[in-house]
């Protein structure tokens, strides 16, 4: 399965919420693989159909090869502990600009498998962090927009001067 150009900041597309996905079939089993080679090419270890220009609810992390390829269909957080981390994010789509974001330490989550499969599971930590951040980008949230202004002023000007 081929990887995919990866759409880069700031394309209006990162910040569009996706629809879910309803059919489940060869073109979405595809859609997944497509995007694990396409976040691995990249590389990273979370990817969803935005990066890629496909507003559908997919996810695909992969935190390393030992721990396994996680597909998500459909994500929705049900419980967030009050507990919080910090960790250093970035994007895929922007490649070389990370900063810190504080986000929830445990999440309880709802999906789907590549079958249409429900089910429900917690994620703690590092896992906990990606799932977050992926769902947001679902949603239209570009992780960006978790910074303070001044954060995210600063970044985006370390960002265009890289691209120059």
């Amino acid at each position: 399965m081929p990887a995919r150009p990866i759409i880069r900041f700031p394309d209006p597309l990162l910040r569009a919420a996706c629809a879910p996905v309803a059919v489940f079939d060869d073109d979405l089993r595809s859609l997944a693989g497509d995007l694990l080679d396409t976040m691995r090419a990249a590389p990273g270890v979370g990817i969803t159909g935005p990066h890629i220009g496909i507003l559908k609810r997919i996810v695909v992390i992969e935190l390393s090869r030992e721990d396994g390829v996680r597909t998500y269909i459909n994500p929705e957080i049900l419980w967030s502990s009050q507990e919080t981390m910090r960790h250093t994010e970035g994007s895929v789509s922007m490649p070389g600009a990370t900063e810190e974001i504080v986000r929830p330490k445990s999440i309880r989550f709802r999906y789907q498998d590549v079958a249409g499969d429900r089910h429900e599971a917690e994620a703690h930590d590092f896992l906990a962090v990606c799932i977050q951040h992926e769902i947001d980008q679902l949603d239209g949230i570009f992780w960006l927009q978790r910074l303070s202004k001044l954060k995210r002023d600063r970044l985006v000007r370390k960002w265009e001067k890289m691209r120059d």
